[in-house]
């Protein structure tokens, strides 16, 4: 067997591991250490296909500064099994992360989603990282970046995509390779991309030109790396534009785009901080024009612009400063329904419109930190009545800012990043297990990953 510890630098817990055999085989591996408080980890390996007779893939959950007993299982089709056992002592990490985060246990009994925790984001000026923390809050993978922040993975068919600075993306294959860097030049990255239809790159950016922030689209060709502005949010909102004042740091950011889903022919969902609006956008690339806003009608009185909310139905605080925004189809809801549903922050607060009074429609906290309680927001969206409701919620400890909400499966998974605490909730929105880090500034988003079909099979 050839193992070699990250031979491509992009995950410092890991191995790459190549080998044959005579018959086709699939292989799982156990790391174990002897530590207190750190279960094994086993996986299966991903190798493209189940059974094969060349091997050759990346291993996962190294624990840094011990020796970790490492056992290949390679199992025939027939069920003939072999095993393999190295030891191998790992280093130390290139941050200052702990091993393992402390861990508090809720009341349900539900399953934890099987997965990796991937906490991203601490704007670091310089080397920062993704963790993958594991179901007991073991750190499985560090993968270091330039700088800035990652903002969610993005997979094709043998490809990670993650962003690894304020102007850059890359494409790591499964092995650990990089296979390719994008890189955005006069454009910032900010918060968020998503593919399109045709596998290009759509993600939120800053024009380094211009006197305003975080306001604009761009598009980057997956083939070619060209990328192409194709939304100036000022072009559909430029009258309400002129009425917002700068940030104490001299920044005009009165958008303050943090989300970004792509609906498929040309249609998008975007998520404002600045306004506490969502809006969905269509002909992005030919014609762009706002469909709808879901926004507060105090907010918007006045502007112009108020013809372009859709009606509340239900009596409901709205969001504040949402996050996380995310599409979701369903076959039991009639064409032109679906969900919507984030993080919903509960903060009123606007840098860009100061004079607004956020209190006044139910938004009174007004700070990153130390606020009653963020939520669990889930909208039905009806485009035939021109609607949206409330039809789930639940309260999550506090953040004004950043943030993440995931539903994966039966449960949910719940950043508050200021709060440096994430959690997994079932069904009925018991908590399953949380988790807290000592955070320099906030956790940006957590997202969970099965990571099948890439790392595990």
């Amino acid at each position: 067997m050839l193992i070699k510890y990250n031979p491509y630098g992009t995950n410092t817990q890991s191995l790459y591991v190549y080998f044959t055999t005579d018959e086709a085989a699939a292989v799982s591996y156990t790391v174990h250490v002897d530590e207190e408080g750190i279960d094994d980890f086993t996986a299966d390996a991903y190798q493209g296909k189940e059974y094969q007779t060349e091997h050759e893939f990346q291993m996962l959950g190294l624990i840094p500064d011990t020796e970790n007993t490492i056992t290949f299982t390679i199992q025939t089709q027939d069920g003939q099994t072999t095993e393999k056992t190295i030891n191998y002592t790992m280093g130390s990490l290139l941050g200052s992360e702990d091993t393992t985060i402390d861990m508090t246990e809720g009341t349900s009994s539900q399953q934890l989603a099987d997965g990796l925790y991937v906490v991203m984001g601490n704007d670091s000026e310089s080397l920062d990282f993704m963790y993958y923390y594991d179901n007991n809050g073991v750190l499985r993978g560090e993968v270091p970046i330039i700088g800035y922040r990652s903002h969610r993975q993005l997979f094709d068919d043998d490809g990670m995509y993650y962003s690894i600075s304020q102007t850059k993306i890359a494409r790591v294959n499964r092995l650990g390779q990089v296979t390719k860097v994008y890189d955005t030049g006069d454009y910032n990255l900010h918060h968020d991309y998503v593919f399109d239809d045709e596998g290009n790159i759509l993600t939120l950016a800053t024009d380094t030109d211009s006197e305003s922030v975080e306001d604009r689209i761009i598009r980057i060709d997956k083939d070619s790396g060209e990328v192409t502005e194709v939304l100036d949010m000022a072009d559909l909102l430029g009258d309400y534009k002129k009425t917002c004042e700068e940030a104490s740091d001299g920044d005009l950011d009165w958008m303050h785009i943090n989300t970004i889903q792509w609906l498929g022919d040309g249609q998008i969902i975007i998520s404002s901080r600045e306004t506490s609006t969502i809006m969905k956008i269509d002909h992005l690339y030919d014609d762009p024009s706002i469909e709808y806003m879901i926004g507060s009608e105090d907010f918007w009185d006045g502007t112009g612009y108020e013809s372009l909310l859709l009606t509340q139905d239900g009596d409901f605080t709205l969001q504040g400063g949402q996050h996380s925004v995310t599409y979701v189809e369903d076959d039991s809801l009639e064409d032109g329904q679906y969900y919507l549903y984030m993080y919903n922050n509960n903060i009123g607060y606007s840098e860009s419109q100061p004079d607004f009074s956020w209190s006044s429609i139910g938004l009174t906290n007004d700070t990153g930190k130390g606020g009653d309680n963020s939520y669990y927001y889930r909208y039905l969206v009806d485009e035939n009545k021109g609607t949206f409701e409330l039809t789930d919620s639940f309260a999550v400890p506090y953040s004004g800012y950043v943030s993440s909400a995931q539903d994966i499966g039966e449960n949910t998974v719940m950043d508050s990043g200021t709060s440096g605490i994430f959690g997994e909730y079932d069904s009925s929105h018991k908590l399953i297990r949380s988790f807290s880090i000592d955070v320099e500034k906030f956790i940006y988003r957590v997202y969970k990953y099965d990571f099948n079909g890439f790392y595990f099979s």
